[in-house]
């Protein structure tokens, strides 16, 4: 006769394996049927996870599963049309991804510190006559916060249309200031993806990074300010006496705009669940073009021309059926033949990318990333030692700034600068709805150059040390951990 404990292992054992079984078969399932799209590690990670611990992976699924839910058609896409002799590999390579065509843009700035880039922000604000979109990760329940709100409702006030999209999760990390004043004069909210929302709906782990300010859509003196800021004190004067954070932002003018209304256009329909509405198509890039003048310089005329080959909207997310900014990373460093120059404050690369930047340092290109000495995610910055070890032991040059640096920027050779919200780690490349721009003109990527060696100017090299036991142990649990947020 069987002992009771035997007879309740028996029993444990079993419920167990039907436990297991069930939630792989609801990852295989859901993964199936919301089309989900997942980088092969991470799909390892899911199942060892589900086996391991099946009643705490698959709530966790439930609610951090979801990335891409468009695949690429099963039928066969249409060649595309050959280029004209002469265009840019990266306008090709953009093109390619899904990205609208190249526009033309004028009076480009970038913002030299938070101090400009407030008063580039209130000036784009202020100046509206018609419409104001804005998209953010985060408002602050601080000066800057209560101030816009109160800016934005005066404009609403006037008979401006504005509309106001919040990140739900950033809203409920920076706990976003009331908005009763900003509705009560005829302005509009939606909450991108709320986080208490029922997980069902497959959408719990999607977050809206874009950030964008777009003014008067469609009209000549439509104006464009984004960049990696949000709106808050930090990003722009600082906070209780601390230093603010070096960011970039920038703004511009020009048909260029109406691509970054478009996006906006679809985010705000997404989180309604409406249809976005008709917008005129992207314009194409003018023929005749001048360069930008330099930064500093004053010719208006020349800054208000049209330059060649006009500049580019990059969405990433997974309204995308590509992982856009991700794949031009990886084919702009393969294609490299100078200098790469990275500005990120987290640096957690998926191994392909990593790869392409080593090899490029070791195949002579003049490989740079500048990056915060201390980042404000400690996680962050423990999960990045294995990275920046390789990076620096294959030939490559890591910058650590003194203070908090949360700007976003690539620059490949002469020929292009990517500038916006996305950072080079899995969360932002894989799963958040980003925003860059990409710039082709010699004459700007030479100003996003100079941007960046003024930045790198005050910090220190990185030197590489061997982790210890624990602390290469803490890396990898990091590592396995980020594939599942």
């Amino acid at each position: 006769m069987r002992h009771p404990l035997d007879l309740l292992d028996a029993h444990w054992l079993t419920l167990h394996g039907l436990c297991t079984t069930v939630a792989i078969l609801v990852y295989i399932l859901a993964s199936h049927v919301m089309r989900h799209r997942r980088h092969p590690a991470a799909a390892i990670a899911w199942v060892l996870f589900i086996l391991l611990l099946p009643y705490v992976a698959l709530p966790a699924f439930l609610l951090f599963g979801s990335r891409k839910q468009q695949r690429p058609s099963a039928k066969v896409r249409a060649t595309p049309a050959l280029p004209p002799e002469g265009t840019p590999w990266a306008i090709d390579t953009i093109a390619a991804l899904g990205q609208p065509e190249p526009a033309a843009y004028r009076q480009l700035k970038l913002h030299a510190d938070g101090q400009q880039a407030w008063r580039a922000l209130l000036d784009t604000i202020d100046g509206a006559t018609r419409t104001l979109d804005i998209c953010t990760f985060i408002l602050g329940r601080d000066d800057v916060g209560h101030e816009l709100v109160q800016r934005l409702a005066y404009k609403a006030s006037q008979g401006v249309q504005v509309r106001l999209l919040l990140d739900g999760l950033g809203s409920l990390m920076s706990r976003a200031p009331k908005l009763d004043l900003l509705r009560r004069a005829g302005g509009q909210t939606v909450v991108f993806v709320p986080p208490l929302q029922s997980p069902l709906r497959g959408r719990t782990n999607l977050r809206d990074h874009r950030k964008l300010v777009v003014a008067d859509a469609g009209l000549p003196t439509a104006r464009l300010w984004c960049g990696g800021r949000n709106l808050a004190a930090e990003y722009f004067e600082g906070q209780a006496g601390a230093l603010p954070w070096r960011d970039l932002s920038l703004d511009l003018r020009g048909p260029l705009v109406a691509q970054a209304a478009a996006l906006f256009e679809q985010d705000w329909a997404f989180s309604q669940g409406t249809r976005p509405r008709d917008l005129p198509p992207f314009p194409p890039a003018p023929e005749a073009p001048l360069p930008t003048p330099p930064e500093g310089t004053e010719h208006p005329a020349a800054n208000d021309a049209p330059h060649r080959h006009g500049a580019q909207l990059m969405a990433s997310g997974p309204d995308q059926v590509d992982d856009t900014v991700y794949a031009l990373l990886v084919t702009a460093t393969y294609r490299a033949q100078r200098q790469v120059r990275l500005i990120t404050p987290y640096f957690v690369p998926d191994p392909a990318l990593l790869m392409a930047l080593c090899l490029a340092a070791r195949r002579g290109v003049q490989v740079e990333l500048l990056l915060p000495a201390r980042s404000n995610h400690r996680l962050s910055d423990l999960a990045r030692s294995r990275a920046l070890r390789s990076l620096a032991l294959a030939g490559g040059r890591v910058w650590l700034a003194p203070n908090m640096l949360h700007a976003k920027l690539a620059v490949f050779d002469d020929d292009l600068a990517l500038a916006g919200s996305a950072n080079l780690d899995s969360r932002s490349l894989f799963l958040n709805y980003e925003l860059m721009l990409a710039f082709h003109d010699g004459a700007d990527v030479q100003r996003f150059n100079a941007w960046f060696e003024a930045e790198r100017a005050g910090a220190q090299a990185y030197v590489p040390r061997a982790p210890g036991l624990l602390r290469d142990i803490a890396e990898g649990l990091l590592l396995w951990l980020g594939f599942q947020l």
